[in-house]
């Protein structure tokens, strides 16, 4: 693990802004460079947002699927490109869409560890806040907002996702002392000053930098930002806390808004925070909001239902996209949102085929409650055939039952080891002879025995998942 000294000398402040910048974050320090340099939405600006964007299929795919949410896109008209997305949501709002999704993939992919969840839930959560009860949906300046909440606390958030040996230290000082002396003991200085330093170095934007100054001011803007981070800081001890509600009468007081209207319209926002956590792909935020039950996952019946009212309707927006070329990569994070949300498969993962390892396959998009883990680490070997059933290299398509997968020191790291031997099913994409790509998905690993569900049933469900494979399979064949 890399160390920084704990020091409260200017010197080591510096190393700590330095350190988070050029070896930690450097590819995401760059990317918001690029994007918050772009100030209007004129031809040239359009022209560059558009090619940033197109530079990262993953980003190209994240904001093609998200300006298509009824949070971004309340017209509801279909967006298939990243210029129609800017066309059709507005250079603000994609701009807005590609630096949370940005911020968002980097931290999750680096760490999902539990403090970096709580602070990038709370950062979601005061990000559709603000934008929600400081501006007017009319208002220019609604997503400028938004991205000024939600990078209030960056410094917090690049710390925790770091692999500084510091991170495990100030997680055990959190045990037994408040925050601000974990962070004076273990850093040697405060969150909100490295913030301070991020947002300098990386040139971000304005607003967020008199956001998080720490200067007196006379904007009202400002002022509301800051009151809504802070209130979301201490709602997390419930909506009825003490803190929450002093907190929640001092906003009150500058919206001109009685507590009582106040406190359901924040209550409503954190639904949609919540809602957007789930379009951004991250449902393990969820449990994070104030709303959230922590007994019960939410929206877990929504997810995991099967749904053929929204399988039809998903599946003609993909038979819409295959109209014309279509964008694979699009294709492929509609054909897993609907397996997951539509057909009711909790755990879904795609394979893609590594470029210089023709019989290696590697996570590329998943979705569930093990999604993080599965990015990381689900590597299929397709000549290791001893950790594969034999129908898997004969069959393109095919149910998969807990005993076909040995599950020993023998055949480690095969499909076995990565599924714990569940009841699901699996879609081999293929470019003429090869395959390119492997559709996995199951019930999840407490659901192993077959005999759980009915012959009918786990047939209705292993059909429409195949339809949402064929969707994939056309597209590919689309591209040849």
């Amino acid at each position: 693990m890399e160390t920084i000294p704990a020091s409260r000398s200017g010197h080591e402040k510096k190393n700590w802004i330095s350190y988070l910048s050029q070896i930690e974050l450097p590819v995401l320090a760059q990317s918001l460079k690029e994007i918050t340099a772009l100030t209007d939405s004129s031809t040239s600006s359009v022209s560059e947002l558009t090619e940033v964007v197109l530079r990262d299929a993953d980003l190209t795919s994240q904001v093609i699927r998200l300006s298509n949410t009824v949070f971004y896109n309340l017209s509801k008209r279909k967006v298939n490109t990243v210029s129609r997305a800017i066309t059709l949501i507005g250079f603000d709002s994609v701009k807005s869409i590609a630096i949370s999704s940005l911020l968002i993939e980097t931290f999750i992919n680096k760490s999902p560890r539990g403090h970096l969840l709580k602070a990038l839930a709370r950062a979601l959560h005061a990000g559709v806040q603000a934008r929600e009860l400081l501006l007017s949906p009319e208002s220019g300046r609604r997503e400028e907002v938004f991205i000024a909440a939600l990078l209030s606390h960056i410094g917090e958030m690049a710390f925790w996702c770091s692999r500084a040996s510091q991170t495990e230290q100030m997680s055990e000082a959190l045990t037994r002392m408040t925050s601000i002396e974990a962070q004076d003991l273990v850093l040697g200085m405060r969150f909100e000053q490295i913030t301070r330093g991020l947002a300098g170095k990386w040139h971000l934007e304005v607003l967020l930098k008199e956001v998080v100054s720490g200067r007196n001011t006379d904007s009202g803007l400002v002022k509301g930002i800051r009151m809504i981070v802070e209130l979301v800081e201490v709602a997390d001890a419930g909506w009825d806390s003490p803190g929450t509600r002093k907190n929640l009468q001092r906003l009150g007081q500058c919206l001109d808004t009685p507590e009582a209207a106040l406190l359901e319209q924040l209550q409503e926002n954190a639904k949609q925070a919540e809602e957007l956590a789930t379009y951004y792909g991250i449902n393990d935020l969820v449990q994070q909001f104030p709303n959230a039950d922590p007994k019960t996952p939410a929206a877990a019946t929504e997810i995991h239902a099967k749904n053929p009212e929204l399988q039809l309707n998903i599946l003609r927006d993909l038979s819409a996209m295959l109209l014309e070329k279509p964008n694979l990569n699009v294709v492929l994070q509609t054909v897993v949102e609907g397996i997951h949300r539509a057909v009711g498969l909790p755990r879904v993962v795609l394979l893609m085929r590594a470029r210089t390892q023709p019989y290696i396959f590697r996570a590329k998009l998943a979705l569930g409650p093990q999604a993080e883990q599965w990015r990381k680490n689900f590597v299929l070997d397709l000549q290791n055939e001893a950790a594969l059933p034999k129908s898997f290299l004969e069959e393109q398509h095919s149910l998969t039952h807990p005993n076909q997968f040995p599950k020993n020191a023998d055949v480690a790291g095969g499909l076995g080891e990565m599924i714990d031997q569940a009841q699901g099913m699996y879609y081999c994409l293929r470019a003429g002879n090869r395959t390119i790509g492997i559709i996995y998905a199951d019930f999840g690993a407490k659901s192993a025995n077959v005999s759980d569900r009915s012959e009918a049933v786990l047939d209705e469900v292993y059909t429409a998942f195949c339809h949402f494979g064929q969707q994939a399979q056309f597209a590919i064949f689309q591209l040849q």
